[in-house]
């Protein structure tokens, strides 16, 4: 088989929302010798964007976009990733991204997804999971010297730690650095302008677009 029916059948893997579909076909593709990074590039992100285009188009649901995200993720994080960083290469990247489900809230399915998207788009997208304090965010955004922080919170109870998240990014001198986006079901762009956010996203695809405009890659 070519590279190319290699990149695209996990194209196709992506499709079908099965895991192990997508651990073979990115297996298989490693094993041709095709560079991890090129994998990436031409077969989880170019899957990854059409699931993207289908659900944004109404064609698929939730439920598939959830499905297509994690079983990426488990072929980037167990197969390509260890490779990349043997080889030493290095993505191409629009921005650095930290992003997570706030204190206080364990709920990250959303986070999950626009994580994925985020990746798909071009960035480099650092999850570092739900119910993360304050002060992780602020430590992380130095560690991976990130420019964008996103944080979801899918509890009204926990909004007020997006306004902390704005506050301790300001006091430790990071606030001009870094673009803030905001997200989950209770958060509104009312909310986003309160707080001194930069934007809000409804869904993955609008936090996508968001972001690309705030650091100016749309």
């Amino acid at each position: 088989m070519s590279e190319q029916s290699k990149l695209d059948d996990l194209v196709n893997a992506i499709q079908t929302f099965d895991p192990d579909k997508v651990m073979e076909a990115t297996n298989n593709a490693l094993k041709a010798g095709i560079d991890p990074l090129k994998i990436i590039e031409d077969g989880l992100t170019k899957g990854l964007r059409i699931v993207g285009k289908k659900f944004e188009d109404g064609e698929l649901f939730l439920m598939h976009l959830v499905a297509a995200a994690e079983a990426s993720k488990k072929a980037l994080n167990e197969l390509l990733e260890p490779r990349i960083a043997q080889s030493k290469g290095q993505r191409k990247s629009l921005g650095r991204v930290v992003i997570a489900t706030v204190a206080g809230d364990i709920h990250d399915i959303g986070k999950n997804i626009v994580a994925s998207m985020l990746f798909a788009a071009g960035f480099e997208v650092h999850d570092i999971g739900k119910d993360v304090p304050v002060d992780q965010f602020v430590s992380k955004t130095k560690e991976f010297n990130a420019n964008i922080v996103a944080s979801s919170a899918l509890l009204s109870t926990t909004m007020p730690m997006q306004r902390e998240i704005v506050k301790s990014l300001d006091a430790v001198g990071l606030r001009n650095n870094v673009k803030v986006l905001v997200g989950g079901a209770p958060v509104t762009q009312d909310w986003a302008n309160e707080i001194g956010a930069d934007g809000f996203a409804e869904n993955a695809i609008e936090a996508v677009n968001v972001i690309k405009k705030l650091v100016g890659a749309s």
